[in-house]
């Protein structure tokens, strides 16, 4: 990693751009003056020697922190001029290029908007290189010397990213105290009760209240359990979907107010619930709030965290804890688990042991400054001297405001890249919500991240910047996520961004408009309103200079001014990320936005645009572009070929009817969510071979179309070992109804009928993909039968796989033989009558069929007679299984699923026999299947949903016997039945 390094990552790279021979070439032919730029570069690297002092003296000096902001908006005017200059050179390479090779082939090319691109940079270049001398003559007055900070090499961090219960250390005892107000026996009188959690920043709260809600012993006492961050940005329709949101109840997008919280007190109608309301900071807000959820059961209980004590004063009767400070001794352990990582005795080293219990003394028993501060000493190396530095640092007792002093301190001792990673994220709001790809994306664009062909994969650096910050803990991961994937930033981890980034990074939240744009302004964050007028934006024009327009995406549809395109092309011709994301009134990009030659992040999804102007294809340092749920989009520029530095190109959701010609040539694209195959003439199955860096996900859609079944070996699937997510579509349209799969975004041309199933077998044959594949669809497949790869063992690392509308298959793949399979989905098989042995395939004495499967789902299986052949060893793993819409079904269900938790039968109506013996059943759906013999359930069931059945009392009576838990019963359009039990 480049921890050594002083110089910002964005110039180093210039200066390896700099370096290279057409960069040179360029200047020369172009005869600039290159004596400026030769001046150019020990110039920064002068200045650049006093920022490490800079950064240490801005929190007590006000003439420093001014010249900080001075040098800061001159390196950005410096890395603009560069990066032009560049993009320029490599302009020039590729259209000389690509001129040739046209004019060999008797055909014209596309020429670059860019004109008389040098017209008044020398004179730029002038001005920069005397601001900047002017700068670096301010440093005797402002007693600023030239330093190079050696930073500890960093030591890989020993501990997981994720922090569990083990990692806490001193709120044992409040932990149980505030149970003890969550018991069912505590009473006080009350239909709901409010506990309040009340604490200074980075006390803890947040992480109190999670110990508690992920307490096993809440699942027993309360119904269902909802989290829900809050924070300063109140907004009542959003918040009232997040709810809805948490407790899985479906809303829509166009749904009021009103609606909303009509349909949230009928889901909450009666049921006994805890909800945690994390950070509340109006006691407005939380009146809300408590108004929206007062329809629960007698015992619901309502968890607040929040820094205010008169918050939860709006009902006398709320229970409120004060948390206090940690003990300097649990400080140090919280400490010590992330400075001594996976030391087992620190007392083996004692001089280090003794620093860090007067570190841990200087945190003053606050969690959040113990933990950052161990992230900084854990990734240092085990050096005293390193560590007494720190101790010793004059930040300690400088005041800077509302920021603590040991988040200052760990600041200062980032290294330099990390430090501009950081600051950037000041453009998420507080709480905001993001995920690792994302932001190693935008921090690609911005140029954050020091990159050369020496030092591996751009992305991979950027993974490693995220984790490190993740690491020092200015990053947490969201413990409410069930996918591990979200990330926040404490509060007062966000003031210090902010503290940081000053005002080269605003934030654009309400309808009016909330911070002070200036000519400063280089990034900005759009938060959505349903409508963002003129008003919202009228300042914007300030920022001349502006590399980010980030628009941060809502719930719900928006709709923006017209002229803000207008605006942002026009005027704004330094953008590098623009996102109009989920506008839906935009419909079109202009030509000019081939203007915006620094560009390298577009984001467009959910928009209505119809096509992308050919001029896009002139911007040569296009990185990512994404047009997920474009649903208008039917094709791209056909000149794409020359976006050359495109790494991710999301295309999910659109209905592109085919892949412009030369996709070949985007060597280092990394993510391509689908390749479409058209009977037109664009990019073939070779193009996809080219693509040797594809990564994550893939679909090919269009297979249809494919007329020679052996050119489907171009794609050279089996040398692809990054790809993790395979979609193999013989379809390309776009479904309305989303359901959560890899191959949601396509549905089947049912009119299409298959001539030669054997030539579909063939292409499919071809396409066997590499063994480390993970997940994998077959969608609209029109063979009779799999190839033989489809469910061989040697695929240990699938773990989904989904077989939809394949209706001219007769027999099912041997997927028993899959070792890793979790989930599995077979839908519209409509011409299988039997699933037999070959279903689990051959397997030896030591392994067994389905071993790890937890989710089976038939649907739609229309001349599905008979399941056969089940051994009794299958199946040993699963907890649910769905089958829906087999009409034919007549036998067998397993007879044992010792794991089964949930089982839902639909329309089998000739489906008979018992149900499995399932003593782990908790939830049971029996929908339209009458010839089920029905039998007592087992005592721990749940959920009972019976409908559309000709039941008895006394068959209902016999099935719930046993069911002492039972929390809910549903039952509709049973005629036969007179009374519940």
């Amino acid at each position: 990693m480049a921890a050594q390094i002083v110089l910002s990552a964005a110039l180093q790279v210039l200066f390896d751009r700099m370096a290279s021979q057409e960069f040179m070439d360029f200047i020369r032919g172009n005869k600039l003056n290159d004596g400026l730029l030769n001046e150019l570069k020990p110039t920064l690297i002068s200045v650049y020697a006093l920022w490490d002092a800079a950064e240490e003296k801005q929190f007590t000096d006000e003439n420093v922190k001014r010249w900080l902001a001075e040098l800061k908006d001159a390196v950005y005017d410096a890395e603009d001029l560069l990066d032009e200059i560049a993009t320029e050179a490599a302009r020039s390479k590729l259209e000389s290029e690509d001129q040739i090779t046209t004019a060999r082939r008797g055909i014209s090319g596309i020429l670059s908007n860019f004109k008389h691109p040098f017209k008044g940079m020398e004179s730029k270049l002038d001005e920069i290189l005397r601001r900047l001398k002017s700068l670096y003559n301010q440093r005797d007055i402002l007693r600023l010397s030239q330093c190079k900070v050696e930073r500890a090499v960093q030591r890989p961090p020993a501990t997981s990213l994720v922090d569990d219960e083990s990692g806490v250390y001193g709120r044992d005892v409040d932990k149980e105290a505030i149970m003890e107000y969550l018991h069912p026996q505590y009473a006080s009188g009350n239909q709901i009760d409010l506990i309040q959690i009340v604490g200074m920043g980075g006390l803890g709260k947040t992480t109190l209240a999670q110990l508690i809600y992920n307490d096993e012993r809440m699942k027993e006492w309360f119904d269902f359990q909802g989290w829900v961050c809050v924070s300063e940005d109140f907004d009542a329709v959003k918040l009232t979907q997040t709810i809805l949101q948490v407790i899985r109840v479906s809303y829509g997008e166009r749904d009021t107010l009103d609606q909303l919280q009509s349909k949230l007190k009928q889901e909450l109608l009666r049921k006994k619930f805890l909800f945690v309301l994390d950070d509340v900071w109006n006691k407005n807000d939380l009146e809300y709030l408590i108004k929206l959820l007062n329809s629960g059961a007698k015992h619901s209980k309502i968890v607040v965290t929040t820094r205010d004590e008169n918050v939860g004063r709006i009902r006398r009767d709320v229970l409120t804890y004060r948390l206090d400070i940690l003990l300097d001794d649990d400080c140090w352990k919280l400490l010590a688990k992330r400075a001594f990582g996976n030391i087992a005795n620190p007392s083996n080293y004692p001089d280090l042991k003794l620093i860090s219990e007067e570190i841990a003394k200087k945190c003053k028993g606050l969690p959040l400054a113990a933990t950052t501060l161990g992230g900084l000493l854990g990734c240092c190396e085990l050096d005293a001297g390193e560590w007494n530095k720190m101790f010793r640092s004059n930040l300690w007792e400088e005041d800077a405001g509302n920021i603590l002093p040991p988040l200052r301190l760990s600041y200062y001792y980032l290294p330099p890249h990390l430090k501009r990673c950081f600051a950037y994220c000041s453009i998420f709001p507080k709480d905001y919500k993001f995920q690792k790809k994302d932001l190693v994306q935008l921090w690609m664009a911005e140029g954050l991240l020091a990159h050369s062909n020496e030092n591996g994969d751009i992305e991979e650096l950027g993974n490693e910047c995220f984790k490190d910050l993740v690491t020092r803990s200015f990053f947490q991961q969201l413990s409410t996520d069930e996918n591990k994937s979200c990330f926040v930033m404490h509060d007062l981890i966000s003031d210090l961004a902010k503290s940081v980034s000053e005002e080269f990074v605003c934030r654009l939240e309400g309808s009016g408009g909330s911070c002070g744009i200036t000519e400063k302004t280089r990034h900005l964050s759009n938060v959505q309103q349903a409508y963002d007028v003129l008003k919202k934006f009228q300042t914007l024009s300030k920022a001349k200079n502006l590399r980010t327009f980030l628009t941060l995406e809502s719930n719900f549809c928006c709709h923006v001014t017209s002229r803000i395109m207008h605006g942002l092309i026009e005027k704004t011709r330094c953008l590098r990320v623009l996102s109009l994301a989920n506008y839906w009134n935009v419909n079109e990009l202009p030509e000019e936005i081939g203007n915006l030659k620094h560009l390298r992040h577009l984001n467009m999804s959910r928009t209505n645009i119809r096509s992308l102007p050919n001029s896009l294809s002139t911007l040569y340092n296009l990185q990512t572009l994404i047009l997920f749920r474009c649903e208008q989009l039917v094709e791209l520029p056909r000149d794409m070929r020359r976006l050359i530095n495109m790494h991710y190109l999301d295309v999910r959701g659109t209905n592109l009817a085919m892949m412009p010609k030369g996709m070949g040539n985007l060597k280092d694209l990394r993510m391509l969510t689908n390749f479409v195959i058209s009977k037109e003439n664009g990019s073939s199955f070779s193009e996809l071979g080219k693509l040797g860096h594809l990564c994550g996900r893939l679909a090919i859609s269009g297979l249809q179309n494919v007329e020679c079944a052996r050119d489907a070996k171009d794609t050279n699937l089996k040398d692809k070992m990054n790809l993790r997510e395979l979609a193999f579509m013989w379809t390309t349209k776009y479904p309305n109804d989303m359901e959560f799969t890899i191959a949601k975004y396509f549905i089947t041309d049912y009119d299409i009928d298959v001539d030669n199933p054997e030539h579909d077998r063939e292409v499919l044959d071809h396409l066997e993909p590499h063994t480390n594949l993970e997940h994998l669809a077959i969608g609209y497949y029109g063979g009779t039968r799999f190839p033989e790869w489809v469910g061989r063992s040697s695929f240990s690392n699938v773990v989904s796989l989904e077989l939809w509308y394949c209706k001219y298959c007769l027999l099912l793949p041997p997927l028993g033989q899959l070792s890793s399979l979790k989930s599995l989905s077979i839908k519209g098989l409509v011409r299988v009558v039997t699933v037999g042995d070959e279903f689990s395939g051959d397997y030896d004495t030591s392994s067994k069929p389905f071993g790890s499967l937890e989710v089976l789902r038939f649907e739609d299986m229309a001349e599905w007679e008979e399941w056969i052949g089940l051994k009794e060893e299958a199946f040993c793993l699963l907890k649910e299984l769905w089958l829906e819409d087999c009409p034919k079904l007549t036998k067998s269900l397993p007879e044992h699923l010792p794991s089964l938790t949930k089982l839902c039968i639909k329309s089998c109506g000739k489906l008979g026999g018992l149900l499995p013996r399932a003593p782990s059943l908790r939830q049971l759906n029996l929908l339209k299947c009458d010839a089920l013999e029905l039998e007592a359930l087992p005592c721990g069931l749940r959920e009972l949903r019976i409908g559309d059945s000709n039941i008895s009392d006394v068959i209902l009576e016999k099935m719930v016997q046993h069911c002492a838990h039972l929390e809910e019963l549903m039952m509709w359009g049973c005629r036969n039945l007179r009374s519940l039990p």
